[in-house]
């Protein structure tokens, strides 16, 4: 895939923070990929705990039958320090390396982590959506801000996930039977109501989506021959 660049890593904490607003700005949150969709790209990050070694994987699978057509990785020593808020100065400079290797470009990505559920609007899935261009959609599998009211037991029960002022910024998916729901919130270039549509189509038999388990399994084998290697 080729992307241009949006901006320099060369931040302070408190640079990123600012540019989180300014971006944010500019997260669509309406339809735009085609229809039908054909290809659903996952992504996701690994790291030792307390660790600057990243490793991303970026895997493309064919929708809806979710063949695998495609599989990426990348590793990068990352020295942007922990902040809660600013996940994506951390992991999108290896996912872009990761990216740049996809021989085509997907009609969705699905992100292990937020999207619009964030306090400035500006999750991973918005920061990724963004650069790429892409319809993106954040799945994260614990709140990192937001309210919402208790979810139903079933598989497809949902509640919306709202800020303090009750703006609607997600939802709460049960994506299996009495098993620990997921947030799902747009990142770029897709609505509310399709993020979560679009996010429970993927989900098989599991409580991730097809998309972002089979990167998290392509991710930890990067890892391990990055590790071995060293």
């Amino acid at each position: 895939m080729d992307f241009p660049v949006l901006h320099d890593w060369s931040l302070a904490p408190a640079e990123a923070i600012a540019l989180q607003r300014q971006l944010a700005q500019c997260v669509l949150l309406q339809d735009t990929s085609p229809r039908p969709i054909k290809t659903i790209a996952g992504v996701d990050v690994s790291c030792r705990l307390h660790g600057r070694r990243f490793h991303a994987a970026v895997v493309l699978l064919g929708f809806p039958g979710m063949q695998l057509l495609e599989t990426v990785t990348a590793s990068l020593d990352i020295d942007f320090p922990y902040v809660p808020g600013l996940l994506s100065f951390r992991e999108l400079p290896v996912i872009l390396q990761a990216a740049e290797k996809l021989q085509r470009s997907p009609d969705l990505l699905l992100v292990d982590g937020q999207g619009l559920a964030h306090p400035r609007r500006f999750g991973l899935a918005c920061h990724l959506g963004l650069w790429l261009d892409l319809p993106t959609i954040g799945c994260g599998k614990s709140r990192l801000y937001g309210e919402h009211d208790e979810v139903g037991d079933e598989k497809g029960a949902q509640t919306p996930l709202r800020d303090k002022d009750g703006e609607e910024i997600g939802s709460l998916l049960r994506t299996r039977n009495k098993v620990k729901p997921l947030y799902i919130s747009p990142g770029h270039r897709v609505s509310l109501a399709s993020a979560t549509e679009l996010a429970l189509a993927c989900c098989t038999r599991y409580r991730l989506p097809e998309p972002i388990r089979a990167a998290h399994a392509a991710c930890n084998r990067q890892r391990l021959l990055d590790e071995d290697s060293a």
